[in-house]
């Protein structure tokens, strides 16, 4: 049996998504697995969709640890939202502080679902964790909404969705699996046409998170969240992929791997 350990910040909807469907691929027997425990980068209080992931893990029995990094930041006087991956000494801190909170769990494999800090070298050492980031390999770094408008103002023509190793550098650590999915087509062309009529600067400014085209990028991307976590999570629970002793994924024969493409699987997942 896979012991799963969950992180997240648990921002909004999409976190108590990825929640609630691995909890019941768990249940169902469809994925040998159980989750040791729930983290989470904020406390009751802090805001009020977190609280709503909060109800949902107590809901679940699962195990709950919170610790605030807003409140931890606030002890050192630094502001959370950093840009730069070499972290501050008080973030070092903070995973260290996080790591105590948790060492008492059994833990395989850590997954980031909804996480939104960047984790220090120290934490990617003792634990095999691996992140869902809303990208291709080699796509747009950070959250899901830097990563849509950074297709917008590229023009791009596909998206997808990966789970990878956590590293130091972000989002680029090696590639567990992925999929891809096109953002251009019937549903997709008018819209493009829609943010070729003002500056990509003042759409983002004027309607923000709101614009056609964004929800709909957003949308594309959202629905293979699951599926590709759940398949993932499984490859690892029925063994056909591990993280060895040097960090490397591999096969179940041992042969390393470099990202499994799994869009012809999801996609049929989708069409059901």
């Amino acid at each position: 049996m896979l012991n799963i350990g969950w992180y997240s910040t648990a921002r909004g909807e999409s976190s108590r998504k990825l929640l609630q469907t691995t909890v019941s691929s768990i249940k169902s027997g469809i994925l040998n697995a159980r989750i040791s425990f729930v983290f989470c980068s904020r406390e009751p209080g802090e805001s009020e969709k977190t609280d709503l992931f909060f109800e949902l893990v107590k809901g679940y029995s699962l195990p709950l640890i919170c610790c605030s990094v807003k409140k931890f930041a606030d002890a050192y006087q630094q502001k959370v939202g950093i840009k730069d991956e070499k972290l501050p000494v008080w973030r070092l801190e903070y995973d260290r502080k996080v790591m105590s909170l948790i060492k008492g769990f059994k833990v395989d494999i850590v997954v980031l679902a909804g996480y939104m800090l960047i984790v220090g070298d120290e934490m990617c050492k003792k634990y095999n964790m691996i992140n869902l980031h809303p990208a291709l390999p080699d796509g747009p770094k950070g959250t899901w909404q830097e990563v849509i408008w950074h297709l917008i103002e590229d023009k791009a023509r596909e998206s997808g969705v990966m789970m990878h190793l956590v590293t130091p550098d972000l989002d680029r650590g090696p590639v567990v699996t992925f999929c891809k999915y096109p953002i251009t087509g019937p549903q997709f062309d008018n819209l493009w046409e829609s943010v070729n009529t003002a500056p990509i600067s003042e759409i983002k400014s004027l309607q923000g998170e709101g614009n056609e085209l964004f929800k709909e990028i957003r949308h594309a991307g959202f629905i293979r969240e699951t599926p590709l976590i759940i398949h993932t999570l499984k490859s690892f629970a029925d063994l056909k992929i591990k993280i060895d002793r040097d960090k490397r994924l591999v096969d179940h024969h041992g042969h390393p791997i470099n990202g499994y493409d799994l869009t012809e699987e999801i996609d049929k997942i989708l069409a059901k």
